[in-house]
């Protein structure tokens, strides 16, 4: 019986261009725009002996190997030394493959590029790049660029698929010549050709950091792009059919007038922009932004009963239980008095007072809808859904906001997203381009500031009487800790261990523990208990991170605070500060401190300014990170610096606005060439 035949290997550029299509590199306008990263100068050749005087520098030297050798002490490795009339120059591969001995047998002249060294028998370079040449052969007259690759992408690879798109697309320029001339813009081919092959003379270092006029260009370019993107998927929401909910009726004056406090002046301007969106008949999608206690929750019920009084129902989703049981019972407080049924969702519901909740909310009976994710089931119908309220909305994935949003019948409803995580001004116009923005810049009147200490570990014993200082004079603290189980890796401190020392440590008070593994109900039950002052001390994991308010809770002590973000402290630390008492955080931790971690505490001690405390979170992590975009997968700019291209997105925000409303065969060119046919930028 015949061998069976083996199937024909792919040919070879099919293997390169699927590798090259893993980095997104699947049409040749994505290639010419995959710019370098960085840059190798190679059009300088130095002798032996010159570059033995540069240790600690990059070099590029040449030179005639006179022995090639296999080592197998201390370790394996292949020792290269080479040669040229002023002097000799070791090479050490401490990984390697056969064919590089081959290619660097003795009498083979080769020139080298990497960091020069002082090894123990001599000058030594360890892993340089090595290229086989003829005597004389030329030099580059051009900085090599450096892109970045993937797995089985040589540099050489990308430099030829690079070169050969360049001679194949259209290099006609996407702005016009007036516009570039006011903008001061260069043209586009020769900006990107000069960043591809960096002419003699070109700063290099205006290169590496990106300043010079060829890279504005690509910004500018870039942040256009995504601009008129988001301003498209902006203009084509407003094609779509949303309620009028332009009633501001019986309900609404009556909540106000029941309120135990008056609306700031920031709450009641961001509140008459949430109203005028409500009345238009295209959807709201506006994301209101409050620091930690800015009274966001308020808002978002007086949005609720313009629905309700409209004769729509309004939903109202949060990322976890706690939260979302924490706005039920501070919404359902005022709109129950007023007659106003409010349903509660959440998947920990026994499933007879699930079918009862679904039942109202399907008939109608059941105005405004609180819970967690429970809420976007496909079991769960509204009978006139006007309203969608996203609390924590980073927390939600785009497939979720969407879910919930078209649970509207006939129309999409109005959208209102709610984040105390502030988002610096620049990036929520780049990111959130496609969404109205408004913010509460005021703190309701009575809140006390919260005074920040940092304090070592060491003085733990400290700490504990000062909690029972304060329980003494009647008030309530929190033990923050980062995890549940003992890690051994790193050996932080648990909760359920803290709470039966400090238990142990304060046996004249009383400690309650509160985490995520709880059951529902149990937790609940905890921090009832918390909240009602039947608890002392609340030892507690970041569940209590957002939607807890005890005004009596006036001492948080966080351990292990080196681990935990800028906006995580700053959220946890606005847990206290909601009473009339002067207010303490005490962040407990480790030492030695990174320089990270050691900058992160040195901010919660200066401000407790959240979007200050943002704008440096952004500086330190990058957007990406800030918004979990990187974690989740989500295209962030490749080119643009945020902190420092402010002046290049005000531009790029303006310019989109002119083209769309005035060059629109512009604005399509421009998008075509920079997103293709996937507009990535989009948000919804």
């Amino acid at each position: 019986m015949p061998a069976p035949r083996k199937k024909p290997s792919p040919p070879k550029s099919l293997r390169t261009a699927d590798k090259l299509a893993r980095l997104g590199l699947s049409s040749d306008m994505a290639l010419v725009l995959h710019l370098p990263m960085r840059y190798e100068d190679e059009t300088q050749l130095l002798t032996l002996r010159e570059a033995g005087l540069r240790h600690g520098s990059t070099v590029q030297v040449e030179g005639v190997v006179v022995d090639c050798d296999v080592q197998y002490r201390p370790r394996r490795q292949l020792v290269v030394k080479i040669s040229d009339d002023t002097g000799l120059l070791i090479l050490r591969f401490l990984n390697f493959y056969g064919s590089q001995a081959s290619l660097m047998a003795a009498g083979k002249r080769l020139r080298v590029r990497g960091e020069m060294r002082h090894g123990f028998f001599g000058d030594e370079m360890v892993h340089p790049t090595v290229k086989a040449v003829d005597e004389g052969a030329p030099l580059p007259d051009a900085l090599t660029p450096v892109y970045p690759a993937g797995e089985g992408l040589s540099q050489a690879l990308l430099r030829k698929a690079i070169a050969a798109a360049m001679t194949r697309i259209d290099w006609a320029d996407s702005l016009p010549g007036a516009l570039r001339e006011r903008l001061g813009l260069m043209p586009f081919e020769p900006a990107v050709r000069l960043l591809h092959n960096p002419p003699p003379g070109a700063s290099e270092g205006a290169l590496l950091e990106r300043t010079h006029p060829a890279w504005t260009r690509m910004k500018f370019d870039e942040l256009l792009a995504q601009q008129l993107s988001m301003k498209r998927a902006q203009a084509a929401r407003r094609q779509q059919g949303a309620p009028v909910l332009a009633s501001v009726g019986e309900l609404t004056h009556a909540l106000l007038a029941a309120l135990p406090f008056s609306l700031t002046g920031a709450q009641q301007r961001v509140l008459g922009e949430v109203r005028t969106d409500l009345q238009a008949p295209y959807p709201m999608q506006r994301l209101l932004q409050g620091d930690v206690g800015s009274g966001k929750t308020v808002v978002a019920a007086l949005a609720a009963t313009q629905a309700i009084d409209s004769g729509y129902q309004a939903a109202l989703m949060a990322p976890t239980e706690i939260l979302a049981e924490q706005h039920f019972r501070k919404i359902a407080s005022w709109l129950a008095p007023l007659g106003v049924d409010v349903a509660w969702l959440t998947g920990s519901l026994k499933k007879r007072e699930k079918e009862e909740a679904r039942a109202r909310i399907e008939s109608g009976r059941a105005r405004l809808v609180v819970g967690t994710h429970a809420l976007i089931q496909h079991d769960v119908g509204f009978a006139r859904l006007g309203l969608v309220i996203v609390d924590e909305q980073h927390r939600f994935g785009v497939a979720q906001r969407l879910t919930l949003r078209n649970k509207g019948v006939d129309s999409v409803p109005h959208q209102l997203m709610m984040s105390a995580t502030p988002i610096p001004r620049t990036l929520a116009m780049t990111y959130y381009a496609d969404l109205e923005v408004s913010v509460i810049d005021e703190l309701p009147p009575g809140r006390t500031p919260v005074v920040t200490r940092l304090v070592a570990q060491e003085r733990r014993d400290e700490v504990i009487a000062r909690v029972h200082a304060a329980a003494l004079e009647g008030r309530q603290a929190y033990w923050v800790c980062p995890l549940i189980e003992e890690s051994e890796a790193l050996q932080l401190q648990t909760a359920t261990d803290t709470h039966a020392l400090l238990t142990a440590a304060l046996p004249d008070l009383r400690v309650g523990l509160v985490h995520g593994r709880l059951k529902p109900a149990e937790k609940q039950t905890v921090m009832d208990a918390f909240a009602r002052g039947e608890l002392h001390l609340l030892v507690a994991t970041t569940v209590i991170e957002v939607g807890v308010d005890v005004p009596n809770a006036s001492l948080m002590v966080i351990e292990h605070a080196e681990r935990f973000g800028l906006s995580q402290l700053h959220q946890l630390r606005g847990r206290v500060g909601r009473g009339a008492a002067a207010s303490v955080c005490l962040l407990l931790f480790q030492g030695p401190l990174g320089p990270v971690a050691k900058e992160r505490l040195a901010i919660m001690r200066e401000t407790t300014d959240g979007f200050e405390i943002a704008r440096r979170d952004l500086a330190i992590r990058g957007p990406g990170e800030f918004l979990g975009a990187r974690q989740s997968g989500q295209a962030m700019l490749r080119f643009a610096d945020l902190e420092t291209d402010q002046w290049l997105v005000e531009q790029a925000r303006n310019i989109a606005q002119e083209l769309l409303s005035s060059q629109p065969a512009v604005a399509d060119a421009h998008l075509a060439r920079w997103l293709g046919a996937k507009e990535d930028y989009l948000r919804v």
